[in-house]
């Protein structure tokens, strides 16, 4: 399917037809890959939850060195 047969959005950008398609890449990531992502998004969760404006790049780096290592 090309992309001029995609519903529009208001903002005249594709829709996702299915939510799988979204998650796909998360779900067949390596499990390090997944890790990462899920911390990352808890992070952010609660950065959002507390409405915090703190700078969240050394948070970021640090997940992904402790998943490194």
């Amino acid at each position: 399917m090309t992309n001029d047969k995609l519903p529009m959005t208001n903002d005249k950008l594709p829709m996702t037809n299915n939510i799988d398609d979204v998650q796909e890449p998360i779900i067949t990531a390596p499990p390090e890959v997944r890790q990462i992502i899920e911390q990352v998004w808890q992070l952010e969760k609660s950065r959002l939850d507390k409405k915090s404006n703190s700078h969240i790049n050394d948070d970021i780096l640090r997940i992904v060195k402790d998943a490194v290592r």
